[in-house]
């Protein structure tokens, strides 16, 4: 396997690469980050071999309230031209497909906890490979997005429509989690617990923080998509 320059975008302090750290590690690649609510600077797109785009509270039109979403999309919308493999998770994949010209906005309810994604369409991607039609992944997210033009839909839930879909075969947007930890789920409870109201698709505290194996396996499917795309 090639060793890689693997670089993230961090939007907020609990919302940490988790998993994507310990891969990376794991198999000799290279991680740094730029940090937006810290002091920060972006790198050298040269420099990168693979943008990661972590998930944050804020929407993609929050320009105001975070004017560094501006710098933000157009690295995003660079990194993309510079044919790097660019991978979105919730808020990064909704500033993939904002970037791409897809509208993104409110979806009918928020999706948070353990709900299943599925993949009723059928497409088959190199980036799913070895993965199940239907598992498990963790959700927080109020936001959805329409498919950017050229991109290929993967996966849905019963909530939310566009959970996945890939664009030039290198760049992955995934609107759910499988990066979680214990670590990183217990800091996201903690900062966003105020968003756990009575919902049809928004699970309280206890079952949140009670996955059972569906960490584990979380982590075991991101591994896969990991190794696909560097394979």
């Amino acid at each position: 396997m090639k060793k890689l320059s693997i670089h993230y975008f961090q939007h907020v302090p609990f919302e940490e690469p988790g998993y994507l750290e310990n891969w990376a590690l794991s198999n000799g690649h290279s991680l740094s980050s730029t940090k937006f609510h810290e002091k920060h600077e972006l790198p050298d797109p040269d420099k990168i071999d693979w943008l990661i785009v972590m998930g944050g509270p804020m929407g993609v039109y929050d320009e105001e309230e975070y004017p560094w979403l501006k710098e933000e999309k157009k690295f995003i919308k660079l990194a993309i031209e510079n044919d790097k493999t660019v991978i979105g998770i919730c808020l990064g994949a909704q500033l993939i497909a904002d970037v791409l010209g897809a509208r993104v906005y409110p979806n009918t309810q928020k999706e948070i906890g353990w709900f299943s994604v599925f993949n009723s369409s059928r497409q088959d991607h190199r980036a799913l490979s070895g993965l199940p039609d239907s598992f498990t992944a963790f959700h927080w997210h109020g936001d959805t997005f329409d498919l950017p033009d050229g991109a290929t839909h993967l996966l849905e839930s019963d909530v939310c429509y566009n959970q996945a879909f890939i664009y030039n075969d290198k760049v992955l947007a995934l609107q759910f989690h499988l990066e979680v930890t214990n670590k990183t789920l217990g800091k996201l409870v903690d900062n966003c617990r105020h968003e756990l109201v009575a919902g049809d698709f928004i699970q309280q505290e206890d079952k949140i923080l009670e996955p059972g194996s569906f960490i584990n396996q979380s982590n075991l499917y991101l591994k896969q998509i990991l190794d696909n795309l560097s394979a």
